[in-house]
């Protein structure tokens, strides 16, 4: 069975779907927390029973576990686009029916008179190529002293040209009923043929110049020592200008210097120096300092009146050991 069917809900397990057809609030929600919260209660009760399902199904054992064929689905969903319109047809497909011209199937290889082998009709290293013709016919119609290789190479080129125009009218008569082909129906907001994009805006003066400052100043030395073009101005300087004082001394701006230096003399002379020395900092480190040199002292004459101690243990063993031997002389 595709489709299961339980008392109140239906199972399409080939959509791996479940729903209830008969499923009524009893009463409206009244804000969206309580319209989430029943959804979701309702929603893990689905999702149990196809879990369910899923686990009656017969199963074949796997490296990565049981796995399970899942029926064909039953349900019809909606598509997510719409279907496709027919295309109009083109010039070419007009004319053929009001001629009652026919296409027929041609071959892709031609046998090719001037090589004497088989190539491809069309694309590369194709029959008849232009490239493969060393001498071409004069006609009478032919102008003296053209050459016929460039004349025709223009002759394609202009076919190439109208066989592109032609294209265009036919995607623009497309676009207008609606159906453009997928591949470019993304594009199609981008294409001139569709007459939706804006004309290009033209760059302003002040704009061309902006930009033709910016390809001057992207060299290594800044567009210093490159050429300038003719009619080019000099680039304006964008940033402030540096401002020194003057050397002379004088009245005006030259008696600034004086006054700046007097300012930081008599900041650092002033009674107020306690603003700029931070005098708790100080005391707190020469105590530190003082604190350390004491500790250090101590260190030091304990060390060497332990060194001095064992000397002097050894000369009272000494002289012990001496009057012995002074005494047992005497005797």
């Amino acid at each position: 069975m595709t489709g299961m069917d339980t008392q109140e809900h239906q199972i399409d397990l080939g959509h791996l779907m479940a729903f209830d057809p008969l499923h009524h609030f009893p009463s409206p929600p009244t804000s969206r927390e309580e319209l989430v919260k029943e959804c979701l209660q309702k929603g893990t009760v689905l999702v149990q029973l196809i879990a369910d399902a899923l686990f009656n199904l017969p199963s074949t054992e796997d490296i990565d576990g049981p796995l399970v064929k899942l029926p064909p689905p039953m349900t019809r969903l909606p598509r997510e686009k719409h279907l496709p319109k027919p295309k109009p047809p083109t010039k070419w497909e007009l004319f053929a029916k009001a001629k009652g011209i026919k296409n027929r199937k041609k071959d892709k290889i031609v046998y090719d008179e001037q090589t004497g082998t088989w190539k491809r009709r069309h694309g590369y290293d194709r029959v008849n190529d232009d490239k493969d013709i060393p001498i071409i016919e004069a006609k009478m119609t032919d102008e003296p002293g053209e050459d016929p290789f460039v004349k025709r190479q223009a002759e394609k080129k202009k076919r190439v040209e109208k066989h592109e125009k032609n294209r265009l009218q036919n995607l623009k008569q497309a676009a207008k009923v609606g159906a453009l082909p997928s591949h470019i129906q993304l594009a199609a907001t981008a294409l001139p043929i569709t007459g939706t994009q804006a004309a290009p805006k033209k760059a302003s003066k002040n704009e061309l110049q902006d930009i033709a400052s910016m390809a001057a100043a992207a060299t290594a030395s800044g567009g210093k020592f490159d050429k300038k073009l003719v009619g080019e101005k000099p680039e304006k300087h964008k940033g402030k200008y540096r401002k020194f004082l003057p050397v002379v001394e004088g009245t005006g701006i030259g008696s600034q210097e004086k006054q700046q230096t007097e300012k930081v003399l008599n900041r650092l002379i002033s009674k107020n120096s306690h603003e700029i020395l931070n005098v708790d900092k100080a005391i707190n480190m020469y105590n530190v300092k003082k604190e350390k040199k004491r500790k250090n002292q101590r260190g030091k004459d304990s060390s060497t009146s332990s060194k001095l101690k064992p000397k002097k243990q050894l000369q009272k063993k000494s002289l012990k050991k001496g009057g012995s031997s002074k005494k047992g002389k005497s005797k």
